[in-house]
């Protein structure tokens, strides 16, 4: 009995098998229980970067829904502009049609005064076209009419408007700007005179064409060009520290540059200042691609008050122009300088140019300085300041400068000029822009060992330029004292006297082609070898002499006019004969009357010893033959 119990009691007890299962169960939980918190983990922070990098993408195309939204609204707002534009332009070109066609048909509907310009009629408005003048803003014929502002129209060829289906409205306007300048330049090249060729950029050096020249550039241009730009400006402005190559810019001439930043710095309808009379190429330059305009800074010849020389640009004439321009809403974006000034030669001293400087940081314009001439000061009693000279710009950030070839080294046509300037905004803005306006690699290449010939250009080229740029203005300002001048000085007989110069082979400037305010000014390129300036003085004295003698005849002939009038009878009626009309006859006076006083005022003249019958059988014989017969009745 004892064994038995004891066996029994040693046997399982109830739910011993269930609470060893579940302590076997959380040693096994215990186990896991690290995988499970990492594989917790994981899984936690990829639903968390999934989350976030769902937000990223909603973000990113909200981002992108905005942005086409604003795309979508800067289109239209472009469209609505270029409508508004287009619009304005094509009913300023009705009106010009309409003022032609009733010109050519010599209707006076349209209210212009006989004698006046087209270009005196329209004048630009505030935004982006022209707008009609309105009556009593004509100016009298001869007279400078004194608008700031660009016209468009004063350098364009009205006669020859023609609207073309194939052109935009500003691709029209390209069209017909073809001012005197071109048809000077154009008759010039027709006709040139040229008894020798000109040699060319055609040294061993310079003669390379590599693969990499042949190549897309960095359109800012080749870098070995920028650099030894950088340098070359660094010596000859005489910077106080070396220039930066990043800084630079190369295009394809001044021109572009100037039209490159009139685009970048300015919005349609914008304006430049500028001192007048300036180089009229930069008109069109910065209308051509920007609609930018220029305010014109007049100057005049008259030394008074606090200027000591002639066409002297002062700051207050800087801010009178400023002022005037904000008052008939034209809203002003810079200022350009020409140092040395084109076409006066003006030279602007350190001072000067920091009071231009001082007045554009106040005002906050853009200041650009083309100093294309800076090689070509020939005169030892004047000094050339740089801008870059000096030790510290007032705005270095809106103050740009401008160099080229064409004038120091006079090869224009190989096209190139430089732009530096620190604003690193500027620089991409505009280089987006040298696409259209690049240099091929090879001229880049010649143009960088030309650079750097540093010593041909001090010891051999700038010494002989400059000696000879001094003896041709020596010789055309002693020939010029010698020369008469018109008394009659307006831009009408400026204009006529300027196609006279041309008719006889001699190209000129006048004055109102550069925007000068006073008639009967002309810039002469002296920079020719002596023997083509002493034929082209000789046709200017011979030009100036003719419009001498036939002034003098005029005024002889109004002398005799003056005293047949005085001596005739009270009682008699008096016929008139004007030079550009018909004779006017009252009813009781008959053809010999006519014919009496005629032959009266001829033989109180020397009309008769300086054309003599015989003359005037041979080179008018019809005419000749009907005097002969009436003269033979009476």
């Amino acid at each position: 009995m004892a064994s038995s119990s004891r066996i029994q009691s040693l046997g399982p007890r109830p739910g011993f098998s269930t609470l060893h299962y579940l302590r076997k169960k959380r040693k096994a939980q215990r186990l896991r229980d690290p995988l499970d918190a990492l594989l917790l983990k994981t899984l936690t922070a990829q639903r968390e970067m999934e989350e976030r990098f769902l937000q990223m993408e909603e973000r990113r195309l909200q981002r992108d829904l905005e942005l086409e939204e604003r795309r979508m609204q800067l289109e239209q707002r472009r469209f609505e502009l270029e409508r508004d534009h287009e619009f304005r332009m094509f009913n300023v070109f009705a009106q010009m049609l309409s003022i032609l066609k009733q010109s050519n048909n010599g209707s006076s509907a349209s209210g212009q005064p006989q004698g006046m310009e087209l270009s005196q009629t329209f004048s630009e408005s505030p935004g982006v076209g022209e707008r009609v003048q309105e009556e009593g803003q004509t100016s009298q014929l001869g007279l400078p009419t004194l608008d700031r502002t660009t016209n468009v129209y004063s350098f364009c060829n009205h006669s020859d408007f023609q609207s073309s289906p194939y052109l935009s409205v500003r691709g029209s306007i390209a069209n017909i700007c073809w001012g005197s300048a071109e048809e000077g330049y154009s008759a010039y090249h027709a006709d040139k005179y040229d008894e020798e060729k000109n040699p060319n950029l055609t040294q061993s050096d310079m003669n390379v064409i590599e693969s990499p020249l042949l190549q897309y550039p960095d359109w800012k241009g080749h870098m070995f060009l920028r650099e030894e730009v950088a340098r070359f400006l660094t010596y000859y402005c005489k910077a106080p520290a070396p220039l930066k190559a990043e800084n630079v810019i190369v295009q394809n001439g001044c021109g572009s540059l100037f039209s490159s930043l009139a685009t970048v710095l300015c919005d349609p309808g914008e304006a430049f200042l500028i001192p007048s009379p300036f180089y009229g190429g930069i008109t069109q330059s910065v209308f051509l691609y920007g609609n930018v305009k220029l305010v014109y800074v007049y100057l005049d010849s008259q030394i008074t008050g606090t200027c000591t020389r002639p066409f002297q640009l002062t700051v207050d004439k800087l801010r009178k122009a400023l002022q005037d321009a904000q008052s008939e809403g034209v809203r002003v974006k810079g200022l350009i300088l020409l140092n040395p000034q084109n076409p006066l030669g003006d030279i602007y001293s350190l001072s000067e140019l920091h009071g231009f400087l001082e007045f554009a940081k106040r005002h906050e314009l853009h200041v650009i300085v083309d100093e294309i001439y800076m090689l070509s000061v020939f005169d030892d009693s004047a000094t050339f300041h740089s801008v870059l000279e000096m030790d510290r710009l007032p705005d270095p950030q809106r103050t740009h400068i401008m160099w080229g070839t064409t004038k120091d080294f006079a090869i224009s046509g190989i096209r190139f000029g430089t732009l530096y300037t620190l604003n690193q905004d500027v620089i991409s803005a505009v280089a987006s822009l040298c696409y259209l306006h690049g240099i091929s690699g090879p001229i880049q290449y010649k143009l960088a060992q030309l650079l750097r010939d540093r010593d041909w250009i001090n010891q051999v080229f700038l010494q002989t330029n400059h000696d000879r740029l001094k003896a041709a203005h020596t010789f055309v300002t002693d020939e010029l004292k010698t020369l008469g001048y018109l008394r009659r000085a307006t831009f009408e007989e400026e204009m006529l006297l300027w196609r006279r110069f041309l008719d006889n082979k001699v190209l000129l400037s006048h004055g109102k082609g550069f925007e000068c305010s006073e008639p009967g000014w002309f810039r002469i390129i002296f920079a020719d070898k002596m023997h083509r300036l002493q034929l082209g003085m000789q046709r200017v004295r011979e030009v100036l002499e003719e419009c001498e003698n036939e002034i003098l005849m005029e005024d002889k002939a109004h002398s005799c006019q003056s005293d047949s009038e005085g001596k005739a009878d009270s009682t008699d009626e008096v016929i008139f004969v004007s030079h550009h009309q018909e004779p006017v006859c009252s009813g009781s006076a008959n053809l010999g009357d006519l014919i009496g006083l005629l032959q009266q005022q001829m033989r109180s003249s020397d009309w008769l010893q300086k054309n003599t019958v015989e003359q005037f059988a041979q080179e008018k014989p019809e005419v000749y033959d009907v005097f002969s017969k009436l003269v033979g009745k009476q």
